[in-house]
């Protein structure tokens, strides 16, 4: 077994933790041991805000017929964790996961972590995260992947909607006003986001479903004008479907009273 001082992540910068897990140059299998299972956050992507703390709860089924002895995971952002470049920070002081046991060969594990904009979550690292997993046996087998899981980091998205004037007179013009920001990490605030498509839908007041009027892209600093006809009572919304750094986002419908 190679040995040596796991990453773990301390503001931002990877640095070395206590425990002793074999090298991470790839994935290692010794002996029966399996990690399985592996889900982070529940399945969804990883929103982070532009300055509040996002936890991030892992958990994954490790196997052995001697028994579990112990468990880590390290989420990462990079091609592989010896040259990652940002990582969250685990929650347990030993960095090691809380493995409950279901029966004689088999626990579940389980790890939280914590995301701070500014301080590990930069710009530079939104989209395609990694799990580096690592579990024994009772009996010294042993399993690491390099990467048991990938997932995304998303900065979080704010969209807003303004349609004018109201009242309006059937088949005049109305203008629609908004603004795609979302979280600069790297800033501690909410920047434009430039030159994507966003959809301006419109609803009826009798109903519950919106249906798309147009597409039109942000400008250079994210915002949206555009103009349609006025023909009934209704709710103006616009609507960004998302990207692999940025989570989709609904304005909040605008009323328009058509006279």
């Amino acid at each position: 077994m190679r040995m040596r001082a796991t990453l773990g992540v301390l503001t931002g910068a990877l640095a070395l933790s206590a425990l002793a897990v074999p090298a991470a140059q790839a994935d290692e299998v010794h002996g029966d041991t399996t990690i399985s299972g592996v889900v982070v956050n529940g399945g969804k992507p990883v929103v982070v805000a532009a300055t509040a703390k996002k936890t991030i709860t892992v958990s994954f089924t490790v196997k052995d017929a001697s028994g579990v002895g112990w468990a880590q995971a390290v989420l990462y952002h990079g091609a592989d964790i010896d040259s990652s470049d940002t990582g969250a920070v685990a929650n347990s002081s030993n960095n090691r996961a809380t493995c409950t046991k279901v029966n004689a060969t088999t626990s579940t594990c389980k790890s939280t972590f914590d995301l701070q904009s500014g301080e590990n979550a930069f710009n530079f690292a939104a989209g395609s995260w990694k799990v580096w997993a690592i579990a024994t046996g009772k009996d010294s087998d042993y399993v690491q992947k390099d990467n048991a899981k990938t997932f995304q980091v998303q900065r979080l998205s704010k969209l807003t909607a303004d349609a004018g004037p109201e009242p309006v007179k059937k088949g005049k013009t109305i203008t629609v006003s908004g603004k795609l920001t979302r979280a600069n990490w790297d800033a501690g605030t909410y920047s434009g986001y430039s030159t994507q498509p966003v959809k301006l839908q419109f609803r009826k007041k009798s109903s519950s479903t919106y249906t798309t009027v147009k597409t039109i892209k942000t400008s250079s600093n994210g915002s949206l004008k555009t103009t349609v006809k006025a023909t009934v009572d209704g709710y103006f919304r616009y609507s960004f479907a998302g990207t692999s750094t940025t989570p989709a986002v609904n304005a909040t419908g605008d009323f328009i009273d058509v006279k």
